[in-house]
C-alpha cells in the first residue's frame, strides 16, 4: 500500500467520523424535542481497487443518515389522534349543553315545570283566590323564563361552534399550506443529494396536529413528498394546495373547497364533533324543548279555554298562553293584566276548579311519544347526560391509548443520551485512532524522503 493511499483513506476516514460525531450531537441537541427522530449514520465500505491483481480497501463512507421512524406507529398515533380529538370535543361541547338544564336541582326545567302543575293543583283547591292565580301566573312566567334561557343559551353555543369551526378550518388550511410548504423543501434537498431528516419530522409533526383536526389519508411518493387528502377529497402535495371553508346553510355547517366544487366526508377528529354536534345534536335537543314547551302550551291553552274565569258574569274561551316562537312562551296579555281571568271553574259556578284539576293531571297524562311531559324530559336528560359520560370516557380510553403510542414511538425514535454517549466515545476513538494513521503516513513519507 502506497503511502499516498494510506493519508488518502486516513484523510477519509478523518472527515467520516467528523460527520457522525456531528449526527449524534444533534441527536443530543434535540434529545428533549418530542418531534425529534434520532438519526443513525449508516456506513460502508468505499469502492475498491483492483491494482497488481490484487483488491485493495479505500477506507470507509457515510452511505447514509438514516431517520429512525415507525411508520404504522405513526399511522397509528394519528387513528387516535381523530378519534381522542372526536370524543373528547363532543364532551366538552355536549358538557356545556349539558349544564345549561341545570339537573338536577330546584332551578332545573324539571323542577319548574313541576311547580307549574302544582300551582294549578292547589288553585283547584280555592279556585277563587286571586293569590293562587297570581301564583300561577308566577310559576307560568317561571318556566317560560327557564325555557327561554336554555333556548338562548344553546344557540349561544352554535354561535360559538361556528367562530370555533371557522378558526378550525383556517388552521387546517394553514396546515396544508405548510405541508405544502416543506414538501417542496424535501424534494430540493433530495434533488441536491442532501438529507432531508429534519425536514421529514417537521412534516409529520404538521400531519400529527392535521390528524386532529380532520380525519386524513397520506400517500407517500417515492421522491420523499407526501400528498394528502380529507374525506376523499385532494388537500396538498408538492405542487397544489387546496384551500377549504365553512358554509352555513339551512341551519347546516359543511366544509367544502373554495369553489364548492367539493364536500368533505368526514369521520373523525375536532371538526367533525363540532359539525355533527351542530348539525344534528343540538338541534335534536332544541327540537325536543320544543315538543315541550307546544305541548304543555297547546294541552293547557285546550283545556284552559272550556273554563270560566271569576269575573261577573264569568268568561270563556280564553286561552292561557298566547303563542311559542324559536323559544319565547308568552302568556296571554289579558291574564298578566288580571289575574282573574286565569280560568279554574268548569261550569261557572264559583268554588268549582275543575278546570284547574284538569290542567294539574297533564302533568301525568301521557301527551308526547307515550310519554309525560316529565318522562319525555327526564330520557331527554339522561340521554344526554349518557352521551357525555360515554364520550367523556372514551377520550379518556383514547388517550391512555395515545400515550402509549406516543412511549413506542419514543423507544423507537427518541434519542438515547446513554447510546448517544457511547457513540460519542466510540466514534472519537475512531477518530483519534484516523489522526494517528495520518500521522504514521506522515513519518513514513518523511522517512523515505530522508533517503533520497
Amino acid at each position: 500500500m502506497g503511502v499516498s493511499r494510506l493519508l488518502d483513506i486516513s484523510s477519509r476516514s478523518l472527515g467520516v467520523y467528523q460527520r457522525a460525531l456531528e449526527v449524534t450531537s444533534h441527536n443530543v441537541a434535540n434529545a428533549n424535542n418530542p418531534n425529534f427522530s434520532r438519526q443513525r449514520v449508516l456506513f460502508t465500505s468505499e469502492r475498491t481497487e483492483i491494482q497488481g491483481g490484487g483488491e485493495w480497501g479505500t477506507g470507509v463512507k457515510i452511505q447514509d443518515v438514516l431517520r429512525v421512524r415507525d411508520r404504522l406507529t405513526d399511522v397509528q398515533i394519528r387513528s387516535y389522534n381523530q378519534k381522542f380529538a372526536d370524543t373528547d370535543t363532543r364532551a366538552g361541547i355536549l358538557g356545556q349543553v349539558e349544564t345549561l338544564f341545570n339537573e338536577p336541582s330546584e332551578n332545573g326545567l324539571s323542577s319548574i315545570m313541576n311547580s307549574f302543575f302544582n300551582s294549578w293543583d292547589e288553585l283547584a283547591v280555592s279556585p277563587n283566590a286571586d293569590h293562587l292565580k297570581g301564583k300561577v301566573i308566577q310559576e307560568a312566567q317561571r318556566f317560560a323564563s327557564k325555557i327561554q334561557s336554555i333556548y338562548e343559551g344553546m344557540n349561544q353555543t352554535k354561535a360559538d361552534i361556528i367562530i370555533a369551526a371557522e378558526e378550525k378550518v383556517g388552521n387546517l388550511n394553514t396546515y396544508l399550506h405548510d405541508i405544502q410548504t416543506i414538501n417542496q423543501k424535501i424534494l430540493e434537498s433530495n434533488i441536491a443529494g442532501n438529507p432531508a431528516n429534519d425536514l421529514l419530522d417537521q412534516r409529520d409533526a404538521v400531519i400529527d396536529e392535521l390528524s386532529k383536526l380532520t380525519n386524513i389519508d397520506t400517500f407517500y411518493g417515492d421522491n420523499g413528498t407526501v400528498s394528502v387528502s380529507i374525506g376523499g377529497v385532494f388537500a396538498a402535495d408538492a405542487y397544489i394546495v387546496n384551500d377549504f371553508k365553512l358554509n352555513l346553510n339551512n341551519d347546516q355547517l359543511s366544509i367544502s373547497t373554495k369553489d364548492e366544487n367539493a364536500v368533505l366526508n368526514l369521520s373523525g377528529g375536532e371538526i367533525n364533533a363540532t359539525l355533527d354536534i351542530f348539525n344534528n345534536r343540538i338541534n335534536e335537543y332544541l327540537g325536543k324543548l320544543d315538543s315541550i314547551a307546544n305541548t304543555v302550551m297547546n294541552t293547557v291553552n285546550d283545556a284552559h279555554r272550556t273554563g270560566f274565569t271569576s269575573h261577573e258574569p264569568p268568561v270563556t274561551g280564553v286561552e292561557f298562553f298566547k303563542s311559542y316562537t324559536n323559544g319565547k312562551l308568552e302568556i296571554n296579555d289579558q291574564i298578566l293584566g288580571d289575574p282573574k281571568f286565569v280560568a279554574a271553574s268548569g261550569n261557572g259556578e264559583s268554588g268549582n276548579g275543575d278546570i284547574a284539576l284538569k290542567i294539574a293531571g297533564l302533568k301525568n297524562s301521557k301527551l308526547i311519544e307515550g310519554k309525560s311531559i316529565s318522562e319525555f324530559y327526564g330520557a331527554m336528560i339522561s340521554s344526554l347526560g349518557s352521551e357525555v359520560k360515554v364520550n367523556t370516557q372514551n377520550a379518556q380510553t383514547n388517550q391512555l391509548v395515545l400515550k402509549q403510542l406516543d412511549n413506542l414511538k419514543a423507544s423507537v425514535s427518541g434519542v438515547s443520551i446513554d447510546e448517544e454517549m457511547t457513540n460519542v466515545i466510540k466514534f472519537q476513538r475512531s477518530y483519534d485512532a484516523s489522526a494517528k494513521l495520518i500521522k504514521i503516513a506522515d513519518e513514513v513519507l518523511q522517512t523515505l524522503l530522508n533517503m533520497v
